[in-house]
C-alpha cells in the first residue's frame, strides 16, 4: 500500500497510476492462469494483498446460511494461526460485508461500532477493506484486507480491489466449470470400466464390482452396498474402506435412513452436501460420525437391488449438486449393466438346463434302453446254459440293473438342475421348468417381469413352484404339446403365473383333481385361478395371488 501523504506531484501520480494499473493486470493474469480451485482462491488473496500493499488478507467462502464456510488466509505464520484458534464464522465487520453485499472501507477497526475485536494472540490490525466476490448472480465470498501502520486504504485502493474481485469471480467460475468437467470425465471413465468389468463377472459379483470402481472414482473413505433384508431392514453385503470388517454383514433398520430415502425416491440422496435439503438427518445409522454421505439407488428394471453409499470422513468437503447428478447417472448405467449380466446369467442357466435335459433324455432313451435290452438278452441266454454259466450271467444281469438305477438317479439330477436352499424365486422356477420339461418336445420358454425376487417371499415362492410343476406335469402327461410358454410377473401387489400350451386341451369329462388343487391354493391366499381350454387349441392357466399375506411371516 503506497504512502497516503506528501505534496502533490503530477508526474509521480501518473507514474504511480501506471504502476498500479500494471499491478492490476499482473494480478488478473496470476489468478486466471490456473484452473485448480484451491490454487485460484489463494492466488486471489495474494494478488489483492500485493495490489494495495496489505500485510494481511483473506477470502471467506459463504455457505447457504450466510456464514463463512471456508476461510483462506495469507500473512500469518502457522504458529500464530494455531494460537488464535478456530477461524472466524462471519460476525462483526466480516459479517457486515456478507449481509450488505457492498464494499466496506474502515479507517480504524477499533473505532468502528460493527467491529467485535480480535481474539487473543491475534496480530494488531488497523485499516480494513472488504469487497464481495460475485460468481454469476450470487456472492461467492468476500475479500478481506487489513493494514498495519501504513495508513488507511484509499478510494483508489477500493476501486482496484473491486476490479480484481470481478476478475476473481470469473476465475472462480472457470475453476468450478473445470472441476465439473474433470469430474464428469472421471465418472465417464469409471462408468466405462464398470460396464466392461461387469460383463466378465457372474451375477453374484456385480455389486462388488460396482462398489470397487465407485470407491476409486472419487475421494471417499467408505463405500457400502446394502440390500433390502425383509420388509424393514437393510443388510450390508459389500464394504470397502474404513471399518470394513466390522460393517460387512451388518443388519440395520431401514426407517429414517438415507438408504431408504434413496430407494423410495429412486434418486441419489445426500447429507452434508450442497444438494442436501435434510441437513438434520443422521448420515447413516451404521456409521456414526460419518461426514458428507451420498446414497445411490441400484435397480434392475423396477426391482430394487440395493443402495450404494459413498461417505467421506467427518469434516471433509461436501458432495456437490454435480456430484449427485453424476452419481445418479452412474447408477443408471450400472443398472443397465446389471440387467445385461442377469439376462446373460438367465440365458446361461437356461442353456445349462437345456443341455442337462437333453443329456437326461439321451440317457433315458438310448443308454438305459440299450442296457435294458442287453439285460433281457442275457436272461434269454441264461436259460440255455448250464447252472454254473447261468449263475455268472445272473450276476451280470444284476449289475446291469444296478447301473440302470444309478443312471436313472443321474437323469433325475440333470433334469432337476442345480437346486440349492438359498435360490431366488426365478431360479426355482427355472429349475422346475428344467425338471418337469424332460418329456416335452421342446424346452418351455419362460419370462420374468417385475421385482419377483424382492417381493415374493419364500412360502409364496413354494406355492408358485408347486403350481408350475402341476401345470407342466399335466402338459407332459396329457396335453402332448409342442410348445409351452411360462410367464411370471409382479404387477402392483399381485404375482401372476401364466402357463400356455398348444396341446390337445382339456377334454370334456376329464378328472380335474390337480387343477382343482391349484385353484384351491389361489383361493386360500386370497387370489384366483383362471383355466381356459378349448380342445384342440391348447390350455391357458393364469394363477394369481397377493404378494403380501397377513398370515405369513414375511420370510425372504
Amino acid at each position: 500500500m503506497p504512502e497516503r501523504s506528501g505534496p502533490p506531484d503530477e508526474a509521480a501520480d501518473a507514474a504511480l497510476a501506471q504502476r498500479r494499473l500494471r499491478d492490476l493486470l499482473d494480478a488478473n493474469a496470476s489468478i486466471v492462469e490456473r484452473l485448480d480451485l484451491e490454487v485460484v482462491l489463494r492466488r486471489i488473496v495474494e494478488a489483492a494483498m500485493r495490489l494495495v500493499d496489505a500485510p494481511y488478507g483473506a477470502l471467506g467462502v459463504i455457505d447457504r446460511d450466510g456464514g463463512i464456510e471456508r476461510f483462506i488466509h495469507v500473512g500469518m505464520d502457522a504458529a500464530t494461526v494455531e494460537r488464535i484458534g478456530p477461524p472466524p464464522v462471519g460476525h462483526g465487520l466480516l459479517g457486515a460485508v456478507i449481509t450488505e453485499h457492498t464494499p466496506i472501507r474502515v479507517t480504524h477497526l477499533a473505532t468502528d461500532p460493527r467491529s467485535t475485536g480480535f481474539p487473543e494472540h491475534h496480530p494488531p490490525m488497523d485499516a480494513f477493506l472488504g469487497v464481495p466476490v460475485r460468481v454469476g448472480d450470487h456472492v461467492y465470498g468476500n475479500l478481506y484486507l487489513t493494514s498495519g501502520d501504513k495508513g488507511p486504504f484509499t478510494e483508489e485502493d477500493e476501486r482496484l480491489v473491486i476490479a480484481l474481485a470481478a476478475t476473481a469471480g470469473i476465475a472462480i467460475e472457470n475453476a468450478h466449470l473445470y472441476d465439473i468437467a474433470k469430474t464428469r470425465e472421471i465418472w465417464s471413465e469409471t462408468t466405462a470400466d464398470v460396464m466392461a468389468a461387469m460383463l466378465e463377472v457372474s451375477d453374484e459379483s456385480v455389486l462388488e464390482v460396482i462398489a470397487e470402481h465407485a470407491g476409486a472414482l472419487i475421494d471417499v473413505d467408505l463405500v457400502v452396498v446394502a440390500v433390502p433384508h425383509g420388509d424393514d431392514d437393510f443388510r450390508v453385503t459389500t464394504v470397502h474402506g474404513v471399518d470394513a470388517a466390522s460393517l460387512r454383514g451388518r443388519i440395520f433398520p431401514a426407517a429414517g435412513t438415507l438408504a431408504a430415502r434413496a430407494l423410495a425416491t429412486q434418486r441419489a440422496a445426500s447429507v452434508g452436501g450442497d444438494g442436501d435439503a435434510d441437513a438434520d438427518q443422521a448420515p447413516v445409522d451404521w456409521q456414526p460420525g460419518a461426514g458428507p454421505t451420498v446414497a445411490i439407488p441400484l435397480y434392475s428394471g423396477s426391482e430394487p437391488l440395493g443402495v450404494l453409499t459413498l461417505a467421506r470422513r467427518l469434516g471433509a468437503s461436501a458432495f456437490t449438486d454435480a456430484d449427485l447428478d453424476l452419481a445418479f447417472a452412474f447408477a443408471a448405467q450400472a443398472s443397465v449393466a446389471i440387467e445385461v449380466v442377469r439376462a446373460r446369467e438367465d440365458r446361461r442357466r437356461l442353456e445349462t438346463n437345456r443341455d442337462r435335459a437333453r443329456i437326461a433324455r439321451d440317457l433315458h432313451d438310448h443308454v438305459i434302453q440299450r442296457l435294458f435290452g442287453a439285460g433281457l438278452s442275457l436272461q434269454a441266454v441264461s436259460a440255455t446254459v448250464d447252472a454254473t454259466a447261468s449263475a455268472v450271467l445272473e450276476t451280470q444281469i444284476d449289475a446291469i440293473d444296478a447301473a440302470i438305477k444309478d443312471i436313472r438317479t443321474v437323469v433325475f439330477a440333470l433334469g432337476a438342475g442345480d437346486r440349492g436352499s438359498q435360490k431366488r424365486t426365478r431360479d426355482r422356477l427355472l429349475d422346475t421348468v428344467a425338471e418337469v420339461s424332460v418329456g416335452l418336445s421342446s424346452t418351455p420358454r419362460i419370462t420374468f417381469s417385475g421385482p419377483l425376487d424382492s417381493l415374493v417371499h419364500a412360502r409364496l415362492a413354494d406355492e408358485l413352484v408347486a403350481v408350475l410343476r402341476e401345470c407342466l406335469t399335466n402338459t407332459v402327461k396329457h396335453a402332448h404339446a409342442h410348445h409351452v410358454e411360462v410367464a411370471a410377473e409382479v404387477t402392483g401387489d399381485v404375482v401372476v403365473l401364466t402357463v400356455l400350451d398348444d396341446g390337445h386341451g382339456i377334454p370334456a369329462g376329464a378328472r380335474l383333481s390337480g387343477l382343482a388343487n391349484i385353484t384351491e391354493r389361489a383361493q386360500l391366499r386370497g387370489g384366483v385361478c383362471t383355466i381356459t381350454s378349448e380342445s384342440p387349441s391348447g390350455t391357458r392357466i393364469e394363477w394369481m395371488a397377493p404378494v403380501s399375506d397377513g398370515n405369513q411371516s414375511g420370510e425372504t
